[in-house]
């Protein structure tokens, strides 16, 4: 049976998108409009308790049962479980797909997403301050992905992983987090790998903000 997105357009969900599409499950789309507050529809939070995008519901769960899931980063492991796809079940890939799927969880998202908010304040202090602190933050993770990916191709070593579709859903954004990704050759490099891959833009490409059954 088809799992249930329940997304917007945003770095977040689009992770969520691409892990899907790149692992062949079949979906269907429900939209949380966050413009319009829909993330907080009791709804809703019977699935995501924290009113925070992206959830699933998978009607085939552990031993046959539905099941939800909140949190993006707990979706990506729950995903790679289930299929034993782009989630490495031991040894030190293991290890360091958790170890990047954090990095993005606690740095590569909360710190970006900062710059986002403030660039959009009209107030100039205010604009002023934010953005030096978390544009500052968001530059030395960008260089912190630099140093690993000039060693590996993947976050994780040799291979795509959930970690790899975690990072690239704020990657995505990097225009808005005021970042050329040419000062950064090797994040450069493994972008648009990513980015070519057939899995990854169909979860770019498909609309997130309507309905659709499962395909």
């Amino acid at each position: 049976m088809p799992i249930e997105l329940h997304a917007w357009d945003t770095p977040n969900g689009r992770k969520i998108s691409i892990a899907l599409e790149e692992m062949g499950l079949p979906y269907s789309i429900h939209p949380i409009d966050i413009s319009k507050g829909k993330q907080f529809e009791p709804a809703f939070l019977d699935i995501s308790p924290n009113n925070r995008i992206p959830a699933i519901v998978d009607p085939d769960g552990p031993e046959g049962k539905p099941i939800s899931v909140f949190e993006s980063g707990a979706i990506l492991i729950y995903l790679g479980e289930k299929t034993g796809k782009f989630y490495p079940a031991k040894g030190a890939a293991h290890i360091a797909c958790l170890e990047w799927l954090m990095f993005q969880m606690g740095g590569f998202g909360p710190m970006p997403g900062q710059v986002h908010h403030f660039v959009a304040l009209t107030n100039e202090a205010d604009k002023k301050y934010g953005l030096e602190r978390y544009h500052k933050e968001t530059l030395r993770l960008y260089s912190v992905m630099e140093k690993r990916l000039a060693q590996a191709p993947y976050f994780a070593g040799g291979d795509v992983t959930i970690a790899d579709f975690a990072i690239l859903g704020w990657a995505w954004r990097h225009e808005r987090h005021m970042v050329d990704l040419s000062t950064f050759p090797s994040v450069k490099r493994w972008y648009e790998t990513m980015m070519a891959r057939p899995g990854v833009q169909r979860g770019f490409a498909v609309d997130v903000k309507t309905p659709r059954p499962a395909r």
